[in-house]
């Protein structure tokens, strides 16, 4: 059966800090259709997803956008990075013009009173699934990282359409420079497909109705998700070590050793753990052999600015590293320092307890 065209919006929110999917499967299985991701076109050694997202289908129901309404299905994902990305899927009617398309995208990107309608919406389905997951959730809490995405997925598309209005929801012409770096990550493997990302949105066509492109993107915006999470933590932490250490700085030399240990034992935990969870985000899904996928994924990552990301966290970590090992050299030297201090007494205790017998 051919799917209509349609919008997606996406809302990712970080609500844990694992997610066990085994008991996810487990637990959803009872209220809702759950399934695990699977690409459809990629070969089964050619893309290797290690624990791959719980699908679950979230029901549909009709809205009023603008003018018209409009069936709307919605579906989540659920990550074990402690991730909850949820989609809702805007149908478009079979005879929708390819200017009623680009109206809608200015609608629901422009619109105030519609960005906080599709926020109550979202934030009710995120509670929705929150609750169904119980003891799935390893320190669960949501920790104010989230983000949106929009992606415009058509199975029919008119060669004539011009995608830029939809990805820039502008009404307005724009500059040929701002269309060449709007088109710059656009990629055809056939006749009857083109995606074209954007740092804000995509647009997917492909005629046989695969999703295995938007499911990619949502990796990548999931990375996206948790290397700022984890960048804005460290960037937090950083601020309670320089308070820390200036607070040592301010007690007896004594006490300041407690103070020296309990920093540094605390700095190399989230050192370690920061490192694992870097490890498993880079590690969520890697392409191996399919080219086309490994390129548009390439592009993805590229877009969203991983790298960057990945790099601020890198340099956070050695600026915490250089702190430890500073730390630990002045614990090695206040050490020395009072070694040398118990022997100097210790010597001079000596001579107190000899004193009397050389005097008599």
């Amino acid at each position: 059966m051919r799917m209509p065209n349609s919008i997606w919006l996406y809302r990712l929110y970080d609500v844990a800090e694992e997610i066990k999917l085994d008991i996810v499967e487990q637990t959803l299985a009872h209220t809702k259709p759950t399934s695990r991701l699977r690409l459809s076109r990629a070969r089964l050694k050619s893309i290797q997803i290690p624990n791959p997202p719980v699908t679950v289908e979230l029901g549909e129901e009709w809205m009023k956008l603008g003018q018209r309404d409009f069936r709307v299905r919605f579906t989540g994902k659920i990550y074990d990075l402690g991730v909850i990305s949820l989609i809702m899927h805007i149908l478009l009617p079979t005879a929708f013009s390819y200017q009623e398309i680009r109206d809608l995208a200015l609608y629901l990107c422009e619109n105030e009173e519609m960005e906080g309608i599709t926020e109550g919406i979202f934030q009710n389905k995120l509670e929705e699934v929150i609750k169904g997951l119980g003891k799935a959730m390893i320190h669960p809490g949501l920790k104010g990282a989230e983000e949106d995405y929009i992606l415009f997925f058509f199975q029919e598309w008119n060669q004539e359409w011009d995608p830029v209005p939809l990805l820039l929801a502008e009404p307005e012409p724009v500059s040929p420079q701002v269309r060449r770096e709007t088109l710059q990550h656009s990629f055809s493997y056939g006749p009857d497909d083109l995606t074209i990302i954007t740092w804000a949105s995509a647009l997917v066509y492909d005629a046989a109705g695969s999703h295995d492109i938007p499911d990619l993107l949502e990796f990548a915006l999931t990375q996206l998700l948790e290397l700022r999470y984890y960048d804005n933590l460290l960037s937090e932490e950083m601020g309670k070590m320089y308070d820390d250490i200036e607070e040592a700085e301010r007690v007896t030399q004594l006490r300041r050793l407690g103070h020296y240990r309990h920093i540094m034992n605390r700095l190399m935990e989230l050192v370690v753990d920061i490192n694992e969870i870097l490890e498993r985000i880079q590690n969520s899904l890697k392409v191996t052999e399919d080219v086309f996928y490994a390129r548009v994924y390439g592009a993805a990552l590229s877009v969203f600015r991983t790298r960057a990301w990945v790099e601020s966290i890198q340099r956070k970590l050695s600026v915490i590293m250089q702190n430890y090992t500073m730390l630990s050299n002045r614990l090695v030297n206040q050490q020395s320092v009072l070694l040398e201090l118990a022997i100097v007494l210790l010597f001079l205790l000596e001579i107190f307890l000899t004193l009397p017998s050389l005097i008599h």
